[in-house]
């Protein structure tokens, strides 16, 4: 049964690979090694997707922003990680978005001509990576009513049509965290959450268990420094320059009947939108800033009031009710790892390329890239490493393996159990349901049902996260196993149901996780 563990009880002292953040760079790179036939132990300090792998806009990209900077390699890796996600790896995790771009008079002609442009470069994108139009549909043009039929909300007297296009969106991107990892861990790896790395070199890191206080060493042939915006913290020939992208979290409510993501252009740029995201729980996202940050990297970044007012002010010109400040009952910021280039002042003009580099002490990191192209990050790093004589292994198997519950959409919708199981667990959804029944000894309705209509989490799949995904506490349940604490009141009103999962639990192994 594949288990993820907080602490360092029971890891190994000598492996192949260690894995040091356990992000979705981290935890896929712990994946590609194990498919290889490697011994691997991951570890990160805090949780699961504890930094930046938890606070994106829920996209998977297909590099249309790349195209425009014509940044042509990374826009096409950037298509072809996202075909392979959600064709074949995380079908289950990753849906077509439909995202309109409205044209209204905010929208010159130039800047319309130049989208629809754009729309179609990206769609021939999608061609070259082979994903099919069944998976994502071409783009069209709208007339203003079918433009309003799909998001109500918008100004009407100011609309003349629209663009549509398609991208992928994740179900939750702390979700694929934990599914790529305990994928790595049904093959064998060994994940360690609380455990810190106080000191590494290329052959052995020194770890601090962080429940028990407990120091030990293990030895190995390559150590992975995957900790994104901290790689300085263990090789300090790193330089980045971290970026703050801001989201704001509103009620489905605040721009009703929403079933489409609205691009809003920002005045004053040629290719940058903000993006008002409906999400899967019924919240709405609206997204993205992209400001330097200076001094030390906070572990949770905190959104500006600037970042807030300007997101507002962005969207406000599509909708004839916009959301205001009142509407706002969340918000988040991640910190994108952006590697520092000579003569670029402005981090929204970084490359979101990867790199791989190699220190004085031989701790091999990978850093840049971005959540679409993980996968591709940690072939990378193991065919390094590979070519550098310091592993010995075979080809990369994860383009073509499956993660945890993925399966067709024809499949998926034939899983016997409630459609937001099926939604977050895939053909896992009845062993979420079974473990929770075996382990509450209660009903179907008690453990599925909702805490409430605005927060739909359940009892069943806090129990899961505690006997299968390595979960510890209330933080780990509502703020990274689920998205609960996104929203301050909703976390508060599920704080009871997380308490009475870990009590259960307890009751029933004699220990969390």
């Amino acid at each position: 049964m594949p288990r993820i563990a907080a602490g360092l009880g029971g890891a190994p002292d000598e492996v192949d690979v260690v894995v040091v953040g356990l992000g979705i760079t981290g935890a896929g790179v712990a994946l590609d090694a194990v498919s290889r036939g490697l011994s691997v132990l991951a570890v990160d300090a805090h949780d699961l997707a504890f930094g930046t792998s938890r606070w994106s806009s829920k996209l998977v990209h297909g590099g249309l922003r790349y195209l425009a900077r014509a940044q042509l390699g990374i826009a096409r890796e950037s298509a072809v990680e996202r075909g392979i996600l959600m064709d074949v790896t995380a079908p289950h995790l990753v849906h077509p978005l439909p995202m309109l771009t409205p044209v209204n008079d905010a929208m010159t002609r130039a800047r319309t001509a130049l989208t629809w442009g754009g729309l179609h470069a990206g769609d021939a994108l999608r061609r070259t990576a082979r994903t099919p139009a069944r998976t994502l549909p071409r783009p069209r043009r709208l007339n203003a009513t079918e433009a309003l039929s799909l998001a109500p909300a918008l100004r009407a007297d100011t609309l003349r049509g629209g663009l549509l296009a398609w991208d992928g969106q994740l179900e939750d991107d702390a979700r694929l965290v934990v599914t790529v990892a305990r994928t790595a861990a049904s093959l064998g790896a060994h994940v360690r959450t609380r455990a810190r790395v106080t000191a590494a070199t290329g052959a052995a890191v020194q770890l601090r268990d962080e429940l028990t206080g407990a120091r030990s060493t293990v030895r190995a042939r390559a150590v992975v420094n995957a900790t994104g915006v901290w790689a300085g913290d263990l090789d300090d020939q790193v330089r980045l320059r971290p970026s703050r992208g801001t989201h704001l979290v509103l009620r489905g409510s605040a721009l009703p009947h929403t079933r489409v993501a609205v691009m809003v252009p920002i005045p004053g740029t040629t290719s940058r939108f903000a993006m008002v995201l409906p999400q899967p729980d019924g919240t709405i996202y609206v997204g993205l800033t992209d400001e330097p940050v200076l001094g030390p990297v906070p572990d949770v970044p905190v959104p500006s009031e600037e970042e807030v007012d300007f997101l507002l002010g962005v969207v406000a010109s599509a909708f004839t009710s916009p959301p205001t400040r009142n509407d706002v009952v969340g918000a988040y910021a991640g910190l994108r790892p952006l590697l520092e280039v000579a003569g670029t002042d402005a981090t929204a003009d970084l490359s979101r390329r990867h790199a791989i580099l190699t220190s004085a002490s031989g701790v091999t990191t990978v850093v840049g890239g971005k959540l679409t192209t993980y996968r591709r990050m940690a072939q990378d790093t193991l065919d390094a490493l590979v070519d550098a004589g310091r592993l010995q292994a075979g080809p990369c198997r994860t383009a073509s393996l499956p993660l945890l519950g993925a399966a067709s959409p024809d499949e998926l919708r034939r899983v016997d159990a409630p459609p937001r199981l099926v939604r977050r667990f895939g053909t896992e959804a009845p062993l979420v349901l079974a473990d929770a029944r075996e382990v509450t000894g209660l009903g179907d309705e008690e453990v599925l049902a909702p805490l409430s209509d605005e927060v739909p989490v359940t009892l069943a799949e806090l129990v899961f996260a505690l006997t299968h995904e390595g979960a510890h506490d209330i933080d780990d349940l509502l703020d990274r196993r689920t998205r609960v604490g996104l929203v301050a009141p909703d976390r508060a009103a599920a704080e009871p149901l997380a308490r009475r999962a870990l009590t259960l639990a307890t009751a029933s192994s004699g220990t969390p996780a």
